[in-house]
């Protein structure tokens, strides 16, 4: 292959083969994943109902463990599944939730009942067999029920109940040979009632039964259904089964006696369980969320590609054309993975596109400075140098993305999470685009002789004209930092009388009560639908018009159907007919929960933020960008407060993500001030090079914002109410990160640095020397 490429006058290094073989080897695995694999959609994008179930304490306080709501959601799998719904999902939450996801459900009554019902476990004894389900009992108190062996049972009434189990366990019974079996302990009451009647199981009138006699066998009954009804093995005589202990044999692998073994034990948990959370989303909701996300993302890249294309040429037409891989990189993670793609996951992979543009600056700024110093070289060289001399600056911004996704995903739950598992893939895709195949594209472009012989034609045989004019004006931006400071104050005072005066529009998820979002057969605004449902009674309900889409929100602490359909009638008479789309409940005890997650959250968040920038730089900047990103959280969460806008999940989800953009931005201007600093001479000072540093990072910081911006507003404008609303956080989140990252980290890090002064090393310059020879570092 190397030969057949210098034929056409295009010499490769062995370095760039190799990645080039990389990259094709890796997109070929993607694509096979993605046409082999059906992705997971979250019920928000294919519509159904969700449902949280809380595992509450027993009626002697204990609280249950993760290992009790384990077995709790095994007794809960069966009652799903006897709804007849397909392809439902249950996973625990922590040590006492468990989610309930319901495709297709639109009505999740039924399922609430079913779901909050206590588990009822009981051992009767089989009084003979029956012809059909449907057959009478032949005496009052009896029931008729199919068996799990396939026949028709008629069992006697309770004998034994759940709460007189102590426990159950798969055992492996070597004494027999080999071969699982389930061992069940009883209470002592339970213990003397088993040995009583497996004892005229066995025997009848002092005879012993028959082993085909139905008479013979014990029946295990879970929520109305026989999980088990084994007969007396022959040795079982006349004295019945005792020692408060007995064994269920059968021709059980492991997972068959495990799960017996679990439905007896959850089904004698003494914990009952509470539905605290429900919400069903309409699957035409669903629809367009996709659509208009997909519209986002191609318009927001289709004008980044245009935008980048402009300013940086070839490599950044390359760089566009290694974009579109990310797609599929992230497509395939998240199908290999198995996660489930939400509408909040939508915007995270839209948004990663943003990361991956600002790595592909960051080097294209560089490798401009590089073949400016030395442009003998050449251009393969100075893009190669390029990438390396970015490599520390992209690997700190997306390691402090990856600490607030991270967080969501182990602290948030449904789609917030979701969103958090999407980020993270997304950064890592967007990082093996920019990094990886971005750098072969461009190498081999850079490379081709027609190219060498012009290097404008690149885009990086000069700096631009926004850098030079900036270092020729060398504005003294730090020369005013009392003034930068006093502006960021009185933003903030100004975000605070906000929260203060109007108060936060928290949204159901952290206060618990309902909210339904109704599709009106004609447009109505916010006051006319306010003054419908307030004359059907409801007058204390919130009532606000959904941005971009025009239907009406309407939240209560309490609905229940009755009040949901009567809202919906007055609605449809004011409006030609109406429709719920969406339909969210959350129990006031969940609310409190999740407010409390999303604090945390923040908490540890910035404290992860810290202590990563005080190991890699000093803790001087990782305090300057805490102050910095608190500074523009503040801001933002104001701006909803003077606007009205619902503090929710999605908010949350743009919340973490401003955290992981304003430290992104503040990351590069700190990293160029340390280079500066430690290569500076010994009688520049501190405040200088981090005023040259920030002009040097201007346009990085310019034609980044830009590209994001696009992305962003396409999902403003398309994205539906809740990507509308994370959308405008993001915007304004990206306009104050990149004035807070210049004119307030900054400064406060040049305020801190005179009382702990940054030392200079000889670190980073044995770093240039191995940058200067292309090296990795």
């Amino acid at each position: 292959m190397l030969a057949s490429f210098e034929k056409i006058g295009l010499s490769m290094s062995r370095g760039v083969l190799v990645r080039l073989v990389l990259v094709l080897g890796l997109l070929a695995g993607c694509a096979a994943i993605a046409l082999n694999v059906s992705p997971r959609l979250g019920l928000d994008l294919r519509g159904g109902s969700q449902i949280v179930v809380e595992v509450q304490p027993g009626e002697d306080g204990e609280e249950p463990t993760a290992e009790d709501t384990q077995q709790v959601v095994e007794v809960l799998r069966g009652r799903v599944d006897s709804l007849g719904v397909s392809e439902p999902t249950l996973v625990s939450q922590g040590t006492n939730q468990i989610l309930v996801e319901l495709p297709d459900v639109q009505n999740s009554d039924d399922a609430q009942e079913v779901l909050g019902q206590q588990a009822q476990l009981s051992v009767h004894p089989v009084v003979g067999a029956a012809a059909s389900p449907d057959a009478e009992p032949t005496e009052e108190g009896n029931e008729v029920l199919a068996s799990d062996q396939g026949d028709v049972i008629e069992i006697g009434p309770t004998a034994i109940r759940g709460t007189e189990i102590d426990g159950s366990d798969a055992v492996n019974d070597t004494t027999q040979g080999g071969g699982w079996v389930v061992n069940v302990d009883f209470d002592g009451p339970g213990g003397s009632t088993w040995q009583q009647i497996t004892s005229e199981a066995a025997c009848q009138d002092g005879v012993p039964t028959a082993q085909t006699d139905p008479t013979r066998r014990v029946a295990f009954v879970l929520d109305g259904e026989v999980i088990s009804s084994p007969p007396m093995a022959p040795s079982v005589g006349c004295a019945g089964i005792g020692g408060g202990q007995t064994t269920i044999t059968g021709d059980f692998d492991f997972e068959e006696a495990n799960g017996l073994a679990v439905l007896i034990e959850g089904g004698s948990l003494p914990f009952p369980v509470e539905v605290v959370s429900n919400q069903t989303t309409g699957p035409t909701l669903g629809g367009e969320a996709i659509q208009q996300s997909a519209l986002a993302a191609i318009i927001g890249l289709a004008a980044t590609a245009l935008f980048i294309g402009l300013v940086y040429r070839l490599v950044g037409l390359l760089a566009t054309l290694a974009l579109t891989s990310y797609a599929l990189i992230s497509y395939a993670i998240l199908l290999a993975l198995g996660a489930t793609l939400t509408l909040p996951g939508l915007a995270g992979f839209v948004l990663a596109i943003g990361m991956a543009i600002d790595a592909n600056v960051l080097v294209f700024e560089r490798a401009r400075e590089e073949y400016r110093d030395n442009p003998a070289a050449g251009m393969r060289r100075a893009l190669s140098v390029g990438f390396n001399k970015a490599w520390s600056a992209i690997i700190d911004s997306n390691v402090t993305t990856l600490i607030a996704a991270g967080l969501l995903f182990w602290l948030a739950a449904g789609p917030v999470r979701g969103f958090g598992v999407t980020l993270s893939i997304g950064v890592v895709a967007s990082m093996v685009s920019a990094l990886v195949i971005a750098r072969v594209l461009t190498e081999l472009g850079v490379s081709v002789p027609f190219v060498r012989k012009r290097p404008a034609i690149t885009g990086l045989s000069d700096v631009g004209r926004v850098r030079t004019w900036l270092m020729e004006k060398n504005f003294q931006i730090m020369a005013r930092t009392r003034i930068w400071l006093s502006v960021s104050a009185a933003l903030v005072v100004i975000a605070l009388s906000g929260i203060l005066v109007n108060g936060l529009n928290l949204g159901v998820e952290f206060t618990g009560g309902r909210t339904v979002e109704y599709a009106t057969g004609q447009q109505i605004d916010a006051d006319s639908a306010r003054e419908v449902v307030a004359d059907a009674g409801y007058t204390e309900a919130v009532v606000q018009s959904v941005t971009n889409n025009g239907n009406i929100s309407v939240r209560a602490g309490s609905l229940d159907r009755d009040d949901v359909e009567t809202i919906g009638a007055a609605l449809g008479d004011a409006a030609g007919g109406s429709e719920i789309i969406q339909d969210s409940e959350v129990g006031a005890s969940l609310g409190e929960q999740l407010r409390n997650q999303a604090l945390i959250a923040f908490g540890l968040a910035f404290l992860g933020q810290l202590i990563y920038l005080a190991i890699r730089f000093k803790w001087t900047f990782g305090a300057a960008a805490i102050i910095a990103m608190m500074h523009d959280v503040l801001i933002v969460l104001g701006l909803f407060a003077w606007l009205g806008k619902p503090i929710d999940g999605v908010f949350l989800a743009a919340m973490m993500t401003i955290v992981g953009v304003s430290i992104n931005d503040t990351v590069v201007v700190f990293d160029r001030i340390r280079e500066r600093w430690r290569l500076s001479r010994p009688d520049a000072t501190f405040a200088d090079e981090a005023n040259t540093a920030c002009l040097e990072t201007t346009p990085r910081t310019i034609n980044t914002g830009i590209g994001i911006m696009f992305i962003l507003a396409a999902l403003a404008v398309l994205g539906g109410s809740s990507l509308g609303d994370f959308s405008i956080a993001l915007l304004v989140g990206l306009v104050v990160g990149t004035f807070s990252s210049v004119f307030l980290a900054t400064p406060l890090t040049i305020i801190f640095n005179r009382r702990a002064p940054l030392t200079r090393t000889q670190k980073v310059r044995k770093e240039r020397d191995l940058q200067d020879s292309g090296a990795v570092v």
